[in-house]
């Protein structure tokens, strides 16, 4: 079986409410977890809600890390979607669960566009064409 991608499906219990409910942080974590991880930034888009929490995505050439936080439960969401052989999700993870002191964790990891059977090999494509 081939797939073509890795996505990480991240649960972080009892994380520090303030780390998970300040902008600047968040944002800078999550860029940071995917220069950890050797990702390609293309961009970064994130928002704050009112009274409380983030919702935020990086856009990388192998897909996004994304985050979704409740600081009044002290917990956040964060999926990391990979595709190519080069990038570390799991290394992102790890930097994540750190910087928010989560003190539990839960990590799914499923693989993505699996083909069976394929007739030639899945390849990612590493360059994207821009019109």
């Amino acid at each position: 079986m081939n797939a073509l991608g890795r996505h990480l499906l991240i649960e972080l219990f009892d994380c520090d409410p303030d780390a998970i409910n300040n902008l600047e942080a968040v944002k800078g974590a999550l860029v940071e977890a995917a220069k950890r991880a050797h990702a390609t930034i293309v961009n970064v888009v994130f928002h704050e809600f009112n009274p409380f929490g983030i919702s935020g995505v990086v856009v990388i050439a192998e897909s996004h890390l994304s985050i979704h936080t409740w600081p009044e439960y002290r917990y956040a969401a964060v999926d990391i979607f990979s595709c190519g052989e080069m990038l570390r999700p799991e290394v992102a993870a790890s930097y994540l669960v750190e910087q928010f002191a989560a003190e539990r964790t839960s990590v799914v990891e499923l693989q993505r566009g699996m083909f069976l059977n394929a007739g030639t090999p899945v390849t990612h494509k590493s360059a994207v064409a821009v019109s």
